[in-house]
């Protein structure tokens, strides 16, 4: 069962997802924040796997609880469920860790496979924002090939265990290539690793 967060500051949107996401079932709406701090609270008491969180919000808003859950070491996955549509309002919860983003129009039925999708360790970028993010980053020349080759697995969301299996390798030499991969490109998990490798084109969304 998926365990799911809603921070958003209006009451209908957040009845409008409790709704229809209690129908799924495999997933359960442990809990509801109107805005960042409370956001971040009730995730450090609920522990859900999913935080389904809105960016722009009266006080702490959205940013602020993405920056707090990461300084926390908090592993619950953020999926951002936005109004905005231009990509570049998106980019900073993209850069402090959101595993994806959604846009608030999106059909219940989409919304839900984002959620398994995000829980699942994928990644989901527009493509805009994955092109945006590219500009400004360089690629991670610094890895060898053999840790591109993990990266690129990781970011297709392969557990240690699938990628010990396509690449040949025991899992304990792939747990050290991923510890490796995480220092050298100064992220602190493998959803901000993977964000790395399609920023840098090595693997497509």
């Amino acid at each position: 069962m998926i365990k799911v967060l809603l921070v958003d500051d209006h009451p209908v949107v957040r009845q409008g997802l409790r709704t229809f996401l209690d129908l799924q079932e495999d997933i359960t709406v442990v809990g509801e924040a109107a805005d960042g701090q409370s956001g971040l609270d009730a995730a450090e008491e609920l522990h859900p796997d999913v935080v389904l969180l809105d960016l722009r919000m009266p006080g702490s808003d959205g940013m602020e609880a993405l920056h707090g859950l990461r300084d926390r070491g908090n592993p619950a996955k953020v999926l951002v469920i936005t109004s905005f549509t231009e990509p570049a309002a998106v980019l900073p919860a993209v850069r402090a860790g959101a595993a994806g983003y959604v846009y608030k129009d999106i059909d219940p039925p989409a919304l839900a496979a984002a959620i398994r999708s995000v829980h699942s360790g994928h990644v989901l970028l527009h493509p805009d924002v994955a092109r945006l993010l590219a500009a400004g980053e360089s690629a991670p020349s610094q890895l060898t090939a053999r840790e591109r080759e993990v990266l690129a697995e990781l970011a297709r969301g392969r557990s240690n265990r699938e990628i010990a299996r396509i690449l040949s390798l025991s899992e304990k030499t792939v747990k050290t290539h991923v510890s490796a991969i995480l220092a050298k490109l100064r992220v602190q998990d493998r959803t901000q690793a993977a964000l790395q490798a399609l920023r840098s084109g090595l693997v497509s969304d």
